[in-house]
């Protein structure tokens, strides 16, 4: 087996929205960069994304995350219109603001007591979550159904397309002279001089840093590096209708219309351990309750339905750190691709391109799970 590219300074362990949102950005920052996929064999979270970029619920008892979630909107602009420069493929990026419906008393309680702890947690930058009652509801997304009591707005969600920013990802990191190797699954990670030796199925490669960014594998490979991640796999359904007329002006925490016109139903959350597949009751469940929220959707037909296994830390917050056996190794771990993309590409790499993570990525460390008390937030 040979050692290939001994120049390369970081090489980036996934290839998936997380790993490769992480390669463009270490591209960006002027390093030369190696990002090993592990192909069609991969869970592929990335392809199950429902594509939301939001910001209103994440972080409701971790304020750094509900910073970085909306330090990551706040520039997704910016990196949508550079990523399409450099691609020419749209990620298909609106912020049109979001919705989430209550649909009881209880939900609506729920909703209030979350704005209200996450009100003062962006300082200078506001939050700018707001309840509404059903009247100013129907102004802002008619035809709702009779059981929507009301719900909360916030100015700073939108939505995305996940298949073409991962696209205009891979297709970016080409021309900006990355290296992409698919089939390519992590086999061993080892010191080799001041750097690391990652080998694969495709031969070895040597990098002076390593960014796990691999989903679910990083949990395989973080004992190589003597790492100890605590990521659970959920499993999430997603329904798609038949193109359709503009109806829904702006995406919802269950609801999103595409710029196709087709609508995508979800917001199931299942514990079936690393399988996909899909189950009747599950997916009637969600088209029931989508249903209930917006009766129009009855009269659309379900086109296409996937499951996929996506990741979770105990908190839903995301993972940063560096190893303390291995420097130069780091571990990035989230539940959110899409929404964080801009905050991976324009914040994070920069970061490990200077080779360190500083003071203000301390609470993703996975210490914070050492007293065992967690408090799991919106993810």
């Amino acid at each position: 087996m040979t050692i290939e590219d001994k120049s390369v300074d970081t090489i980036v362990i996934g290839g998936g929205l997380v790993g490769a949102a992480m390669t463009y950005g270490l591209l960006r920052a002027g390093q030369r960069v190696i990002m090993l996929d592990e192909g069609d064999v991969a869970l592929r979270a990335s392809r199950g994304n429902f594509g939301l970029v939001w910001v209103s619920s994440k972080g409701e008892f971790m304020p750094e995350y509900a910073r970085w979630s909306r330090r990551s909107a706040d520039v997704w602009a910016e990196f949508a219109g550079e990523l399409e420069q450099d691609s020419g493929i749209s990620p298909a990026y609106h912020k049109p603001g979001g919705l989430s419906f209550c649909l009881s008393e209880d939900e609506l309680a729920r909703k209030r007591e979350q704005i209200e702890r996450m009100s003062g947690y962006n300082g200078n930058l506001g939050y700018g979550a707001e309840m509404l009652d059903r009247q100013q509801m129907d102004e802002i997304f008619p035809g709702l159904g009779p059981d929507v009591l009301g719900g909360a707005y916030s100015p700073h969600d939108g939505h995305a397309s996940p298949l073409h920013l991962l696209r205009a990802l891979h297709k970016a990191i080409q021309i900006r002279g990355g290296r992409y190797v698919n089939e390519a699954t992590a086999q061993t990670i080892e010191k080799d001089g001041t750097g690391y030796a990652v080998s694969t199925a495709k031969g070895s490669f040597r990098g002076a840093q390593v960014v796990l960014a691999a989903g679910h594998g990083n949990r395989w490979l973080a004992p190589m590096v003597g790492l100890d991640l605590p990521l659970i796999p959920e499993k999430g359904e997603i329904l798609v209708t038949e193109r359709a007329r503009s109806l829904m002006p702006m995406p919802t925490h269950l609801l999103r219309q595409t710029a196709e016109g087709t609508i995508m139903m979800g917001d199931s959350h299942e514990d079936t351990g690393y399988s996909t597949a899909s189950r009747t009751s599950v997916m009637s469940d969600l088209a029931r309750h989508a249903i209930r929220c917006f009766p129009a959707l009855a009269q659309l037909r379900i086109v296409r339905s996937w499951g996929a296994v996506r990741i979770l830390t105990p908190d839903g917050c995301p993972i940063y750190q560096q190893s303390q056996t291995h420097p130069g190794v780091f571990s990035v771990n989230c539940h959110s691709g899409v929404t964080l993309a801009g905050a991976h590409a324009l914040a994070l790499a920069p970061a490990l391109a200077q080779g360190a993570l500083g003071p203000e990525f301390d609470a993703f460390h996975s210490r914070r799970f050492a007293n065992g008390t967690v408090h799991a937030s919106a993810h």
